[in-house]
């Protein structure tokens, strides 16, 4: 299962209602960084599917969920519990600081 798009008009199902914990990516298209963290928010989506949901949110498309959670930069990352930011992270960074990250959160 890769990384899940959502939009400002599901993000309340596909993360604040969903069952287990939700790893968010907030992206933009003209973004490096971004691009460049992708494929291991996919690798990572795939591989851990059985303990965390992962989803992306493009803020170009989708600012609401953005500006309520206060992304000032992007990647930003946040994994929610039972609708509730529980930690971020914001850049880059490689598979194996993500997969702990998200493991120490989850």
């Amino acid at each position: 299962m890769s990384a899940v798009a959502v939009s400002d008009n599901d993000f309340e199902n596909e993360v604040l209602k969903a069952d287990g914990p939700v790893m968010v990516d907030f992206w933009a298209e003209w973004c490096g960084p971004c691009k460049a963290l992708l494929p291991l928010v996919e690798e990572v989506a795939a591989e851990m599917k059985d303990r965390v949901k992962v989803v992306k949110i493009n803020i170009d498309e989708s600012p609401d969920a953005p500006t309520k959670y206060g992304v000032r930069g992007i990647p930003t990352l946040m994994i929610f519990k039972d609708g509730q930011v529980v930690d971020t992270r914001v850049g880059g960074m490689p598979k194996s600081q993500l997969t702990e990250w998200i493991e120490g959160a989850v």
